[in-house]
């Protein structure tokens, strides 16, 4: 598998942080969508490799960064559902769920 696919919330998380990264150091921004890139590509990979979280969703822990990738496996894609920063909230994104269904 090599298709994966942002919820649009999940997208918005990744530009936000990027940019809030790159305000505090230059290049850091860049950093941080290295690590989340490889991270991804990394699930494309091996998708059933993280742990359940909740339900068939799971979770990926980028290096470097205090942040969590959730996603589900598809028969044809990875759907990302966030892009989370470890000390939110930890159940923010259970309504991009539903709005998906």
């Amino acid at each position: 598998m090599n298709v994966a696919e942002f919820h649009p919330d999940a997208k918005e998380e990744l530009l936000r942080n990027v940019h809030y990264y790159e305000q505090c150091r230059v290049g850091l921004g860049l950093d941080f969508a290295r690590q989340v890139h490889d991270a991804i590509r990394g699930l494309t990979i091996h998708p059933t490799m993280w742990p359940k979280l909740d339900g068939d969703i799971r979770r990926c822990l980028i290096n470097r960064f205090p942040f969590g990738i959730l996603y589900h496996v598809e028969a044809d894609r990875i759907h990302i559902l966030a892009v989370m920063p470890l000390r939110r909230d930890p159940e923010y994104w259970k309504e991009r769920i539903e709005s998906d269904e």
